[in-house]
This record gives C-alpha cells, sequence and structure tokens, in this order.
C-alpha cells in the first residue's frame, strides 16, 4: 500500500482503483456483528481500509429495528455485550433501548461510527480470482454504488428486515381490529384500556404481554402448543459485586466466564439429561404462578429443552402479570378471525381490539447477497460452511452467524479475531487468496440443528453443515475458543494462493 493510499486509510476512506473506491475489507451490516467486526478490525490493523455498507439509516440492525413494547434481550449482557468493551450496568437482563445505546457509543468510541455507508444495501458481490478481489454492488439513493475490496465480511444476520412471518390466517378480512407484527410497530398504537391477543410464545410473545399488560384492559398470549418459559434475574448480584471489587473489566471477564459455564452446564444437561431439566423448569414455573394453575397444560412442551431456544423472563415479569390478572395464556389453535377477534379449534370465542401475530422472523441468508466467484453463481445450498464462518470455494469470504444455545455476540466476537488472525497470516505469508475446502466425502448436514419454526421453514436456502469438523457449526464456546482463537490457521483445509492470471476454481457440491 503506498504511502497516500495509507494516509486516507487512516482517516477511513477507500484508493480509487479503475474508477471504483477499494477497500482492504468490506462488512455488510453495521448491527452488533458489524460494529465488533469493524472494532476488531481496526485494532489489530490500524493502517488497513474499510468501510461498513449499511442498508438502513442507523446503526444497530436489530435493536435499531425493533420497537415494540418493552423489547429486550433474552441473553444476559455479560455475555451478549462485546469482549472488548464490558457492560456496567446494574441490570444483566438489558432494554433494547439500553443495548442500542451500548452498541452506538462502541461505534463512535472507536471512530467506527465515521466509517459507515448508510442507506447502501449490498445486492451483489462478485470474486475475480485473477484480480484477487471482490466487486460489491449496493443499491443507493434510487441508483447503484460499486466498491472493490480484498475480503467481503458479512455481518448482516440471518434475519429478513423488512418483514417478518405471518401464517395466511383464515378470516383475517373480517376482523375489524387492528392487527400487528412487532417488526412494523406503529409507533402511534394506542393500546390503552384495549384487549389485546399476542399470538405466538417465543422471545417476543413472553416480552410483549407483560410490557402491553401495564396498560391494556387485557393481554392474552395465544399459543398452538405449550413452551418452556424460565425466569431469572434482572441484575446480577455476583457481577455486581465483583465489579466493586475488582474494578468493571476484571469483573466482566469472570463474569462472562460464569455465565457461559453455566449456560453450558444448563445445556449439556437438557442434551443428556432431559427428564431431569424439564422437571426443574417445571418445578419454577409451578412455582410463580397461582394456586391450581394448569402447569402442564400451558407450560409443558412435548419437545426437550433446547430443541428449540428456551424462553427467559427477567424477574418472573410474565408469571406476575398472570398473578395479577393483567395476562392470561391460552393454548388452542386459530380456526378463524371473526370480526370480533378470534375463534379457536375448541369451539372458544377470543374477543379482541387488536392482535398482535408475534409469529416469527423470516431467515434470510447474507441479506440476499447474490454471490459469484470467477463467473460462475454461487447456490448457497451447494456450500459447506467452515467453522461456521466462511464458505466451501468461496475465497476470501467470511461471515458471522451466532450461537442458538448461547449469547450471539460470543460467536461473532471469535469470529472477528479469526478473520484477524486469518489476514495477518496472509500478510506474514505473502498470499492473496484463501478458500476453503472440504473433502469431497464429507456428509453434509442442515447448518442449524434446531427445530424452531423459523428455522425449519428456511433452512434448505443456507450453507450445509458437514458431519465433522471444521464442517460442523459448533455450539460450545470453549471448543469455539481454542478453535478460533488458538487454533492453527493452516489446518489442511484453507487453500492459500497468491494472485493467478486466471480462475481455477470448480463448483464444489455438498448436498446430500
Amino acid at each position: 500500500m503506498s504511502a497516500a493510499s495509507r494516509s486516507d486509510s487512516m482517516r477511513g476512506g477507500g484508493r480509487e482503483t479503475g474508477g471504483r473506491e477499494h477497500f482492504d475489507v468490506l462488512i455488510v451490516g453495521a448491527g452488533l456483528s458489524g460494529i465488533g467486526a469493524a472494532h476488531h478490525l481496526q485494532t489489530a490493523f490500524p493502517g488497513r481500509s474499510y468501510a461498513i455498507l449499511e442498508a438502513r439509516t442507523a446503526i444497530g440492525g436489530t435493536w435499531d429495528l425493533f420497537r415494540y413494547p418493552g423489547v429486550r434481550s433474552d441473553s444476559d449482557m455479560h455475555t451478549l455485550g462485546y469482549r472488548f468493551r464490558p457492560w456496567t450496568q446494574a441490570a444483566a437482563i438489558a432494554d433494547g433501548p439500553s443495548i442500542l445505546d451500548y452498541i452506538r457509543d462502541t461505534a463512535a468510541e472507536a471512530g467506527i461510527d465515521r466509517r459507515i455507508r448508510f442507506g447502501h444495501k449490498v445486492i451483489g458481490a462478485s470474486w475475480s480470482s485473477a484480480e484477487a478481489r471482490w466487486t460489491v454492488t449496493a443499491e443507493h439513493d434510487d441508483t447503484t454504488s460499486t466498491f472493490t475490496s480484498d475480503f467481503l465480511y458479512v455481518c448482516s444476520g440471518y434475519y429478513r428486515y423488512d418483514h417478518g412471518y405471518t401464517p395466511d390466517f383464515p378470516g383475517i378480512e373480517d376482523f375489524q381490529g387492528q392487527l400487528v407484527h412487532p417488526q412494523q410497530w406503529p409507533t402511534d398504537l394506542d393500546y390503552e384500556g384495549k384487549r389485546v391477543v399476542v399470538i405466538g410464545s417465543g422471545a417476543t410473545a413472553v416480552t410483549l404481554v407483560p410490557a402491553m399488560a401495564e396498560k391494556a384492559a387485557q393481554v392474552t398470549m395465544l399459543q398452538r402448543s405449550p413452551t418452556y418459559i424460565m425466569s431469572i434475574p434482572t441484575e446480577d448480584a455476583v457481577a455486581i459485586r465483583l465489579r466493586e471489587r475488582l474494578g468493571p473489566r476484571r469483573a466482566y471477564t469472570i463474569t462472562r466466564w460464569k455465565n457461559v459455564l453455566i449456560g453450558t452446564i444448563i445445556y449439556q444437561l437438557s442434551q443428556r439429561r432431559p427428564h431431569m431439566v424439564r422437571n426443574l423448569i417445571r418445578k419454577q414455573t409451578a412455582a410463580q404462578l397461582p394456586t391450581g394453575y394448569e402447569v402442564d397444560v400451558h407450560f409443558k412442551p412435548t419437545y426437550n429443552p433446547w430443541d428449540q431456544r428456551l424462553c427467559l423472563v427477567p424477574d418472573g415479569d410474565l408469571f406476575r402479570a398472570i398473578r395479577g390478572g393483567r395476562a392470561a395464556v391460552v393454548t388452542d389453535r386459530i380456526d378463524r378471525f371473526t370480526p370480533e377477534g378470534l375463534r379457536l379449534t375448541s369451539g372458544a370465542d377470543l374477543p379482541a381490539d387488536i392482535v398482535v401475530s408475534a409469529t416469527g422472523l423470516q431467515l434470510l441468508a447474507f441479506g440476499g447477497i447474490e454471490l459469484t466467484v470467477d463467473g460462475r453463481a454461487i447456490a448457497l445450498p451447494d456450500t459447506m460452511a467452515y467453522k461456521g464462518m466462511m464458505l466451501s470455494g468461496v475465497p476470501n469470504f467470511a461471515f458471522t452467524i451466532g450461537y442458538t444455545n448461547a449469547s450471539w455476540t460470543l460467536k461473532a466476537d471469535l469470529v472477528g479475531e479469526f478473520v484477524c488472525r486469518l489476514l495477518r497470516h496472509m500478510d506474514a505469508n505473502g498470499y492473496d487468496q484463501c478458500v476453503p475446502w472440504p473433502d469431497p466425502d464429507i456428509e453434509s448436514a442442515p447448518l442449524l440443528d434446531f427445530q424452531s419454526g423459523y428455522v425449519q421453514r428456511s433452512i434448505d436456502r443456507f450453507p450445509r453443515a458437514g458431519s465433522r469438523r471444521p464442517w460442523r457449526l459448533g455450539m460450545n464456546y470453549a471448543h469455539d475458543v481454542l478453535a478460533l482463537r488458538h487454533g492453527r490457521i493452516e489446518d489442511g483445509t484453507i487453500r492459500f494462493a497468491r494472485r493467478t492470471a486466471a480462475s481455477e476454481h470448480v463448483p464444489v457440491r455438498v448436498r446430500s
């Protein structure tokens, strides 16, 4: 890199090559993962040029998008927070605005916010082995902008941001009330004194019900089948005491590992001794509900804990709303909408002024970016995910998908560290290209082994996982610390090369 272009990099700008702005690294997405990726990158390589292309007009991703009442994390902030920036607030289970402030403050303090190109929705990325670079196309202000980069790092998550999932409800056109999806929450929605039905029983529903119950006349959570719901303290007393004695940074590290260990134990017990965990959850749930409450009707699922993600409620606020008579749970199926509300398959009618369809999200791999390698369109189901963060046959490319059984950021931080290690290794050896290449005999499997409906509806459009490491998407943080933070870069799977005159890549078929 020339002195002039290095000076541009230090200011955060790219350099012109062939009439296009070029960056060493392009990051897609300015949410929790993207801001973390940028922090890792600029800390490791202060002189490297990068930019973040963000489709929306604000930092924060999920935490800026969702504005429904009570929006919060169901992961503790000592693990959802970045490894490099301690969470110091008293509340370990934080609300959405607090998390958004944390992300924005992180970006502002490091100057990352000055590297973001807002309103740039990436729609395509084409790799040239001859040039060893990506050409990235983004929609911006009703036109397209084109950039080039040596490395492409996608941090767009796996949700579709423009709309969520709503089933085709029979009779929906007859309903005279208001139907709302949490992903498009109206800022002027008045639910005070109204009868509200929340369809769903996932993290969004168990957040909405107690929050709306504070003003609504009655809030009913309508679920098709029972759900596991666990109560956890809003504040982490151990973390607070450690901060007082050890200071924020040391206390944060200890608390982070404490919570990782507790989460891992619960998950492993759920896999190995599910009946014991089921009984523990049921006992805790029953203790927080009124005497004689039909616990097994509403809170005894047929599946085992962690076959789907466990729902967590801080300080048992959902159960408290039920005890207070402000909220109720109905386990039944919808026969059809009526003008006054919902008719259930049991024959019961559920009156409603407002129905909230908390029926889940839709998955979208890499924000819908169309990938091309040397003129060959990449079909994602025909690729395999290396360490859950790179794609077979796709050079100089990384992505972030967090854990389903733990905080998203635990994995995002590790991916950021690995990408920096990978780039440093390429620098040291004069490599221009790196691409994972699987054993052709390896068996493939779904990328996410998770039974939630939002995963099952879309997982066939995602890359595949493999039957053995490093092609399995790990769900064990401690193991990933060893593999991603300390494992060998040249492990016999990634192929490294210097710039070539022509591509030698061929499609890698992995679909089983």
